[in-house]
Protein backbone atom coordinates (compact mmCIF):
# COMPACT_ATOMS: atom_id res chain seq x y z
CA UNK A 1 0.00 0.00 0.00
CA UNK A 2 1.16 3.45 -0.86
CA UNK A 3 1.33 6.75 1.17
CA UNK A 4 -1.26 8.04 -0.56
CA UNK A 5 -3.82 5.63 0.17
CA UNK A 6 -3.01 5.58 4.02
CA UNK A 7 -3.06 9.25 4.25
CA UNK A 8 -6.79 9.36 1.92
CA UNK A 9 -7.14 6.00 5.36
CA UNK A 10 -7.17 7.87 8.07
CA UNK A 11 -8.45 11.31 6.33
CA UNK A 12 -11.28 9.76 6.03
CA UNK A 13 -11.48 7.83 9.48
CA UNK A 14 -11.24 10.89 10.96
CA UNK A 15 -13.49 12.99 8.97
CA UNK A 16 -16.03 10.11 10.33
CA UNK A 17 -14.89 10.13 13.90
CA UNK A 18 -12.94 13.49 14.64
CA UNK A 19 -12.42 12.97 18.46
CA UNK A 20 -12.22 9.09 18.84
CA UNK A 21 -11.93 7.62 22.47
CA UNK A 22 -11.37 4.43 24.39
CA UNK A 23 -14.59 2.62 25.32
CA UNK A 24 -13.57 2.07 28.91
CA UNK A 25 -15.10 4.63 31.01
CA UNK A 26 -12.36 6.52 33.09
CA UNK A 27 -12.06 9.90 34.58
CA UNK A 28 -7.82 9.63 35.42
CA UNK A 29 -5.09 7.95 34.54
CA UNK A 30 -5.13 5.98 37.21
CA UNK A 31 -8.51 4.33 36.49
CA UNK A 32 -7.52 4.07 33.15
CA UNK A 33 -4.75 1.64 34.32
CA UNK A 34 -6.75 -0.08 36.45
CA UNK A 35 -9.24 -0.76 33.77
CA UNK A 36 -6.82 -1.74 30.95
CA UNK A 37 -5.21 -3.90 33.40
CA UNK A 38 -8.82 -5.80 33.79
CA UNK A 39 -9.61 -5.52 30.08
CA UNK A 40 -7.19 -8.32 29.24
CA UNK A 41 -8.89 -11.31 27.40
CA UNK A 42 -12.06 -9.28 28.41
CA UNK A 43 -14.67 -6.96 26.35
CA UNK A 44 -14.69 -3.34 27.22
CA UNK A 45 -18.14 -3.96 28.66
CA UNK A 46 -17.85 -6.13 31.16
CA UNK A 47 -14.67 -4.20 32.58
CA UNK A 48 -17.20 -0.66 32.48
CA UNK A 49 -19.77 -3.17 34.20
CA UNK A 50 -17.35 -3.84 37.13
CA UNK A 51 -16.00 -0.76 37.51
CA UNK A 52 -19.25 1.09 37.81
CA UNK A 53 -19.25 -0.81 41.01
CA UNK A 54 -15.63 -0.23 41.86
CA UNK A 55 -14.82 3.29 41.13
CA UNK A 56 -17.49 4.84 43.75
CA UNK A 57 -16.24 3.21 46.35
CA UNK A 58 -12.50 3.32 45.54
CA UNK A 59 -10.68 4.62 42.71
CA UNK A 60 -7.11 5.67 44.13
CA UNK A 61 -4.34 3.72 44.64
CA UNK A 62 -4.25 3.94 48.24
CA UNK A 63 -8.28 2.89 48.45
CA UNK A 64 -8.26 -0.20 45.56
CA UNK A 65 -4.78 -1.36 47.93
CA UNK A 66 -6.86 -0.86 51.48
CA UNK A 67 -9.62 -3.10 49.97
CA UNK A 68 -6.94 -6.44 49.30
CA UNK A 69 -6.98 -9.09 47.10
CA UNK A 70 -10.78 -10.68 48.15
CA UNK A 71 -12.43 -7.30 48.99
CA UNK A 72 -10.97 -6.66 44.86
CA UNK A 73 -12.34 -9.41 43.71
CA UNK A 74 -16.39 -8.72 44.87
CA UNK A 75 -16.16 -6.44 42.45
CA UNK A 76 -14.53 -7.67 39.42
CA UNK A 77 -15.42 -11.66 39.47
CA UNK A 78 -17.15 -11.16 36.87
CA UNK A 79 -14.43 -10.90 34.78
CA UNK A 80 -12.67 -13.57 33.37
CA UNK A 81 -9.17 -14.00 35.36
CA UNK A 82 -10.74 -12.18 38.37
CA UNK A 83 -7.82 -13.96 40.49
CA UNK A 84 -4.87 -13.09 38.74
CA UNK A 85 -5.85 -9.46 37.71
CA UNK A 86 -6.87 -8.96 41.50
CA UNK A 87 -3.22 -9.78 42.62
CA UNK A 88 -1.54 -7.73 39.65
CA UNK A 89 -3.84 -4.30 40.38
CA UNK A 90 -3.52 -4.63 44.47
CA UNK A 91 0.30 -5.24 43.72
CA UNK A 92 0.57 -2.29 41.27
CA UNK A 93 -0.91 0.01 43.96
CA UNK A 94 1.16 -0.87 46.17
CA UNK A 95 4.41 -0.18 43.62
CA UNK A 96 2.35 3.18 42.85
CA UNK A 97 2.32 3.88 46.66
CA UNK A 98 6.15 3.26 47.45
CA UNK A 99 7.47 4.61 44.43
CA UNK A 100 5.59 6.73 41.88
CA UNK A 101 3.90 8.95 44.78
CA UNK A 102 0.58 7.38 44.41
CA UNK A 103 0.66 8.89 40.69
CA UNK A 104 0.59 6.66 37.28
CA UNK A 105 4.32 7.04 35.76
CA UNK A 106 5.22 8.47 32.05
CA UNK A 107 7.23 6.39 31.36
CA UNK A 108 7.11 3.21 29.17
CA UNK A 109 9.98 1.33 31.23
CA UNK A 110 8.32 2.39 34.60
CA UNK A 111 4.83 1.54 33.55
CA UNK A 112 6.28 -1.96 32.19
CA UNK A 113 7.29 -2.90 35.35
CA UNK A 114 3.68 -2.95 36.83
CA UNK A 115 2.60 -6.19 37.94
CA UNK A 116 -0.58 -7.42 34.63
CA UNK A 117 1.40 -4.20 32.27
CA UNK A 118 2.49 -5.24 28.94
CA UNK A 119 3.81 -3.23 26.26
CA UNK A 120 -0.18 -2.76 24.62
CA UNK A 121 -1.12 -1.44 28.07
CA UNK A 122 1.45 0.74 28.38
CA UNK A 123 0.54 1.55 25.04
CA UNK A 124 -2.87 3.19 25.70
CA UNK A 125 -2.76 4.46 28.66
CA UNK A 126 0.81 6.63 27.15
CA UNK A 127 -1.94 7.88 24.40
CA UNK A 128 -5.02 8.14 25.95
CA UNK A 129 -4.21 9.01 29.09
CA UNK A 130 -1.22 10.90 28.37
CA UNK A 131 -1.39 11.97 24.80
CA UNK A 132 1.74 10.07 23.88
CA UNK A 133 1.99 9.05 19.94
CA UNK A 134 2.05 5.03 20.72
CA UNK A 135 -0.24 2.82 18.46
CA UNK A 136 -1.09 -0.43 21.00
CA UNK A 137 -1.81 -3.58 18.90
CA UNK A 138 -4.64 -5.52 19.80
CA UNK A 139 -6.34 -8.61 17.75
CA UNK A 140 -8.63 -6.03 15.85
CA UNK A 141 -5.39 -3.53 15.09
CA UNK A 142 -3.37 -6.91 14.07
CA UNK A 143 -6.20 -8.07 11.96
CA UNK A 144 -7.28 -4.97 10.24
CA UNK A 145 -3.54 -3.54 9.50
CA UNK A 146 -2.91 -7.20 7.92
CA UNK A 147 -6.37 -8.06 5.61
CA UNK A 148 -6.27 -4.51 4.44
CA UNK A 149 -2.69 -3.79 3.74
CA UNK A 150 -1.87 -0.62 5.93
CA UNK A 151 0.60 -2.25 8.21
CA UNK A 152 0.93 -6.02 7.82
CA UNK A 153 3.22 -7.93 9.73
CA UNK A 154 3.87 -11.62 11.35
CA UNK A 155 3.13 -10.20 14.93
CA UNK A 156 1.93 -7.54 17.16
CA UNK A 157 5.23 -6.27 17.36
CA UNK A 158 6.00 -6.30 13.52
CA UNK A 159 2.52 -4.43 13.11
CA UNK A 160 3.22 -1.90 15.77
CA UNK A 161 6.96 -0.75 13.80
CA UNK A 162 4.90 -0.59 10.87
CA UNK A 163 2.78 1.73 12.04
CA UNK A 164 4.48 3.86 13.95
CA UNK A 165 6.03 4.07 10.68
CA UNK A 166 4.18 4.16 7.92
CA UNK A 167 0.65 6.54 9.68
CA UNK A 168 1.22 9.83 9.09
CA UNK A 169 2.21 11.89 12.31
CA UNK A 170 -0.59 13.97 11.78
CA UNK A 171 -3.03 11.06 12.67
CA UNK A 172 -1.01 8.89 14.77
CA UNK A 173 -2.48 10.46 18.25
CA UNK A 174 -5.44 9.03 17.06
CA UNK A 175 -4.63 5.83 14.81
CA UNK A 176 -5.13 3.38 17.76
CA UNK A 177 -8.68 4.60 18.14
CA UNK A 178 -9.80 4.82 14.66
CA UNK A 179 -8.28 0.85 13.98
CA UNK A 180 -9.03 -0.75 17.30
CA UNK A 181 -13.12 0.68 16.31
CA UNK A 182 -12.92 -0.30 12.92
CA UNK A 183 -11.81 -3.66 13.74
CA UNK A 184 -14.61 -4.09 16.71
CA UNK A 185 -17.71 -2.55 14.62
CA UNK A 186 -16.90 -3.00 10.74
CA UNK A 187 -13.74 -4.66 9.87
CA UNK A 188 -14.76 -7.72 12.10
CA UNK A 189 -13.20 -11.35 12.36
CA UNK A 190 -15.68 -13.41 10.28
CA UNK A 191 -17.44 -11.47 7.95
CA UNK A 192 -16.13 -8.13 7.81
CA UNK A 193 -18.60 -5.65 6.69
CA UNK A 194 -17.01 -4.34 3.60
CA UNK A 195 -20.43 -2.91 1.98
CA UNK A 196 -20.56 -0.81 5.05
CA UNK A 197 -17.43 0.53 4.93
CA UNK A 198 -15.66 4.15 4.72
CA UNK A 199 -12.43 2.36 3.17
CA UNK A 200 -13.36 -0.57 0.96
CA UNK A 201 -12.00 1.36 -2.42
CA UNK A 202 -8.66 1.64 -0.76
CA UNK A 203 -8.54 -1.54 1.43
CA UNK A 204 -6.43 -4.30 -0.56
CA UNK A 205 -8.23 -7.05 1.28
CA UNK A 206 -9.15 -8.93 -2.14
CA UNK A 207 -12.27 -11.58 -0.43
CA UNK A 208 -14.33 -8.01 -0.03
CA UNK A 209 -17.83 -9.15 1.81
CA UNK A 210 -20.88 -8.42 -0.65
CA UNK A 211 -23.97 -6.48 0.53
CA UNK A 212 -26.42 -10.07 2.22
CA UNK A 213 -29.47 -10.00 0.79
CA UNK A 214 -32.19 -9.35 2.52
CA UNK A 215 -33.62 -12.11 4.62
CA UNK A 216 -30.47 -13.64 5.05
Amino acid sequence: MNAEKRQEIFRRFREANPHPTTELEYTTPFELLVAVILSAQATDVSVNKATRRLYPVANTPEAIHGLGVDGLIDYIRTIGLFRTKAKNVIETCRILMEQHGGEVPRLREALQALPGVGRKTANVVLNTAFGEPTIAVDTHIFRVSNRTGIAPGKDVDAVEQKLLKVVPSEFRNDAHHWLILHGRYTCIARKPQCWNCVIADLCEFKEKTPLPEKGV
